[in-house]
């Protein structure tokens, strides 16, 4: 088998499943009781009992990308099931749970995470005038391949929380501005502190600056800056690399509540103890979100075509390196699976389509649901939701078992060793594999 790439699967990983926004973004399903992780530790174990030695029979690229989209959609597929297992096994829970919506999703992000019992329904509305944004310290645009730092160490100071913390970096012989930049980002990002750095470029006069930002966002009223970078003894290094000034000020946020003003130093924060809000961009003038419930039709709906997204992005997976697999076993579970529940699925609304994927008829749902045949609508979505946990799990625990790969020797029946990461090359793709 050839190398794997290390670099590659990084850049791959960062670039597809690490943004900031949608269902990249982590979620608090994310984070794990040691409960789970021993269940998790458990099946990996279980699953590599009887697992033979193989050699794979693809491109080391084209597995390390198909492996990794695997793992990042049977991860959204969990944590769509234990979203609607938060209360109970049973979905019909979600019929009798309480919903919050924004009419400007795309500004105001909400979620109900009150009593769910409360019979309490404050509707309001909310305007955003302002985000809360970090600070932003840009240094000077130096030429790239300049030599304006003589070979030495040099310090700088930086206070942050109340804490000063000194930063030593060294310049070597031969050293450009650029090395020196990027040496002192990476020193600034594996501090552990609050902050984020990285060198911007400016492709068009050959020049890089090297940029601060803090993680936190606005400012309380007695603070003057969330972190402050001081030159110490080194003056004329500082003075070059122009850190010390701060370009964008962090400023909190600014909405209106009914008319009436507040502020926030996060773009997240809780009304009342009932409204998780995520405030995203400005609304415009007189033209307010307007936060209330949804119905409760429209809730199952919602949830059940989560169920439905993640699994076409299985299906999305499979077609993609359909070509790839001369197996493709994947595809043919799937179409296995969604031919198993048709008929079923088809009395609640859930039809199929002809490449395989499955859609929503949101008007027959809410019929089945609210139905004399209620009890049997909520007895097919269950099935239909634990059929997709079980896939999920399978996937996440070994997704080499969908890569065409030509086995090389079987174990023992009966004198079987364990060796738990061996049944999935994807727990090494960032290690030099070779046979």
């Amino acid at each position: 088998m050839a190398v794997i790439n290390n670099a590659s699967v990084y850049d791959y990983y960062l670039n597809t499943y690490a943004g900031d926004s949608g269902n990249n973004r982590s979620n608090r399903f994310d984070s794990h009781k040691k409960s789970e992780l021993r269940d998790v530790y458990g099946r990996i174990l279980k699953a590599n009992r009887q697992s033979p030695l193989y050699k794979l029979n693809v491109d080391p690229e084209s597995m390390t990308r198909f492996a990794i989209d695997l793992k990042e959609n049977a991860r959204r597929m969990q944590n769509v099931v234990s979203a609607l297992s938060t209360e109970g096994d049973d979905i019909e829970s979600i019929f009798y749970k309480k919903v919050a919506v924004s009419s400007n999703p795309d500004a105001v992000g909400v979620e109900y995470v009150g009593d769910k019992d409360s019979n309490e329904n404050p509707a309001f509305d909310l305007g955003v005038e302002r985000l809360a944004t970090p600070q932003v310290n840009t240094g000077n645009f130096l030429v790239s391949t300049g030599h304006d730092f003589e070979e030495g160490s040099y310090t700088f100071d930086l206070d942050i929380g109340g804490k000063a913390f000194e930063f030593q970096y060294n310049v070597m012989y031969g050293d450009n501005n650029y090395d020196v930049q990027q040496r002192i980002s990476r020193l600034i990002n594996s501090s552990d502190l609050a902050l984020t750095s990285r060198v911007l470029l400016n492709n068009g006069n050959h020049t890089s600056a090297l940029q601060i930002t803090s993680k936190h966002t606005g400012l309380a009223d007695d603070e003057e800056f969330l972190f402050r970078i001081t030159s110490g003894s080194n003056w004329k290094e500082m003075n070059i690399l122009g850190i010390n000034e701060v370009t964008e000020p962090a400023q909190s946020s600014k909405f209106q509540l009914n008319d009436t003003e507040h502020s926030s130093l996060s773009n997240t924060f809780t009304i009342n103890q009932a409204f998780e809000i995520n405030l995203k961009k400005t609304t415009p003038a007189n033209a307010p979100a307007h936060i209330g419930f949804k119905a409760n039709t429209e809730a199952i709906a919602d949830s059940v075509e989560e169920l439905i997204t993640s699994f076409n992005g299985f299906v999305a997976v499979g077609q993609k390196y359909e070509n790839d697999n001369g197996r493709n076993q994947l595809l043919n579970e799937l179409h296995g699976l969604a031919r198993s529940f048709g008929d079923e699925l088809a009395e609640v609304g859930i039809g199929l389509n002809g490449d395989g994927t499955m859609f929503l008829d949101r008007e027959h749902i809410a019929e089945s649901v609210t139905g004399e045949n209620a009890k049997a609508a909520f007895g097919i979505l269950n099935k239909f939701k634990d059929a997709l946990e079980r896939e999920a799990q399978k996937t996440s625990v070994n997704p080499m078992n969908y890569v065409d790969k030509v086995t090389v020797e079987y174990k023992h029946p009966t004198k079987t060793f364990t060796a738990p990461y061996a049944t999935s090359v994807y727990s090494g793709l960032l290690v030099n594999q070779a046979l």
